[in-house]
């Protein structure tokens, strides 16, 4: 690969259009395959954590600008489960590229409200996903601001749920390591090696304070200290709220646009609507820090 040279560069200016009143801007005026200064990294930083998610178009770039424009905000992950699961692969040349692709053979879309990996201690800040094609209808993607769904509930919910604890589990990957044959001795490796993870069910962001309600559907399996019937009760109300369209956007895609989200702040689902056409995705996942 070609190294590509980012520093030196002058500041560049862009605009911003929030997409709706909770969530989401659009961003023009810049173009990610050309050298950006510090400054205008900061400031599509500050924007990320303002917006929650940032939406890029007509972003015609190379896999070498998108690993580099990533690396611009954090060491970059690669998904700790990437070897194990068949939904998934990589760039050969790039591990930290996920490809994420759906065809009539084997159509595929993460049609569940969620937060990406926080069964790890220390999950993804964020990532930025790239549309190489897409279908001619459908397949879009919402994202939800979990901050917001906490300023929106009641002072006593706010209360009672500020101090919680919730423990976070890759059991959904391990139900599709069954049905791809893997054995129980190779799944007890993974356990060991991923154990759950203890998060708070409203957790601080470490850049702008919000509250954030910090439980999601896919891998979230229950609150710590509670009987099981009153633990489901309030996860099942705080799911919900990611479904509410108030704290919601809804992105279009085309090839070579670009979202990048915050993954401390928000949740986001991926249609389903456009089976049997061929989506293809390419993301890049900056590392985060353990939620407080």
């Amino acid at each position: 690969m070609n190294a590509v040279t980012l520093q030196d560069a002058p500041t560049q200016a862009f605009g911003l259009e929030p997409v709706t009143g909770a969530i989401g801007a659009a961003v023009a005026g810049i173009n990610l395959g050309q050298p950006l200064a510090e400054a205008t990294i900061a400031a599509i930083s500050a924007a990320l954590v303002k917006h929650k998610v940032l939406f890029f178009r007509d972003q015609h770039i190379t896999t070498e600008h998108h690993l580099a424009f990533g690396r611009r905000f954090g060491p970059l992950e690669v998904h700790p489960l990437l070897a194990e699961n068949r939904s998934f692969n990589n760039d050969q040349t790039a591990p930290e590229v996920l490809i994420i692709e759906s065809t009539a053979e084997r159509p595929l879309a993460a049609d569940e409200w969620h937060s990406d990996v926080t069964w790890r201690l220390e999950p993804s800040l964020g990532s930025i996903l790239r549309c190489r094609i897409a279908p001619a209808v459908g397949g879009d993607t919402l994202w939800a601001n979990m901050a917001a769904a906490f300023e929106g509930l009641d002072d006593a919910t706010r209360a009672h749920i500020s101090g919680l604890t919730a423990v976070h589990d890759w059991e959904v990957f391990r139900q599709g390591l069954r049905c791809q044959g893997a054995s129980e001795d190779h799944i007890s490796g993974l356990n060991a090696a991923y154990p759950p993870a203890e998060h708070p069910v409203v957790r601080t962001h470490p850049v702008s304070g919000e509250k954030v309600i910090y439980v999601n559907r896919n891998f979230t399996t229950h609150i710590k200290g509670m009987k099981d019937a009153e633990s489901c009760a309030l996860l099942e109300r705080l799911y919900a709220l990611a479904r509410i369209p108030d704290y919601q956007a809804r992105f279009r895609w085309q090839a070579d646009s670009i979202a990048f989200w915050d993954n401390r702040s928000t949740q986001h689902y991926a249609t389903k609507d456009f089976f049997p056409q061929h989506r293809r995705m390419e993301r890049v996942t900056v590392a985060g820090d353990r939620p407080f």
